[in-house]
């Protein structure tokens, strides 16, 4: 994927004109180099997040420059929920970095016991870690959880579609659990047992309450005539 860039002159407060033409103030850096402060067009870079995320080397182009990158850091405006600002990271491509690695479940619509409302596809893990040459980081882990018919069977970090000679699971044991299929329970809310004693109590309150109400009244309607 490719992204045109142009270099960014005006920095700081400027940054709100750019935004105003449809623009993305952003900077690329990396170990061994000066950062590099640059506008991408909105509707472009957004198109290749979407697709890329954050695991897929983006070639960008600026001026005469060109830099193999990974999204590092995207930032939303708080009030419109826009992209304001993208940090992209240039890495070595000769030595194996460390990234998150997003996980898509999929068949779950598909799946028997999901279908009939017994059981629900729970998703332990939202990323993994791995270690990989930038070259080699996978997009994503996708799980079909569409054959597993047996409530509180799932897939493990052993389990996984995935290069292992070029990539690597660091940090997690390789029977981790990543999507069970677990069955639906409903939790009943306890009810709170009130005794005799209390019930009455709270009747003798209900009607004092309404006859110190009345007393009032009355006392009212005496004023006013």
């Amino acid at each position: 994927m490719q992204l045109k860039a142009e270099q960014r002159e005006r920095l700081g407060k400027a940054n709100k004109y750019i935004r105003r033409e449809n623009k993305i103030p952003a900077v690329i850096f990396g170990r061994g180099m000066g950062s590099v402060s640059i506008t991408l067009n909105y509707n472009d870079f957004n198109k290749v997040y979407q697709e890329s995320g954050e695991t897929d080397l983006i070639d960008i182009a600026c001026g005469n420059n060109k830099y193999k990158v990974l999204i590092k850091d995207v930032q939303f405006d708080p009030v419109s929920d826009k992209i304001s600002h993208v940090g992209f990271y240039k890495p070595d491509l000769t030595e194996k970095i460390e990234a998150q690695v997003p996980v898509e479940v999929i068949g779950e619509d598909v799946n028997e016991l999901i279908k009939s409302g017994a059981a629900i596809a729970l998703q332990l893990l939202q990323e993994i870690t791995v270690e990989a040459l930038p070259e080699d980081l996978p997009h994503e882990f996708r799980i079909d959880v569409s054959s597993i018919n047996e409530l509180g069977k799932g897939i493990t970090i052993a389990d996984l579609d995935y290069d292992r000679s070029k990539v690597s699971i660091p940090d997690l044991d390789p029977t981790e659990v990543v999507v069970r299929i677990d069955e639906v329970t409903v939790e009943e809310e306890p009810v709170e047992e009130v005794s005799e004693e209390e019930a009455i109590a709270g009747l003798e309150a209900t009607e004092e309450k309404k006859e110190e109400e009345t007393a009032e009244n009355k006392e009212d309607q005496n004023k006013s005539e």
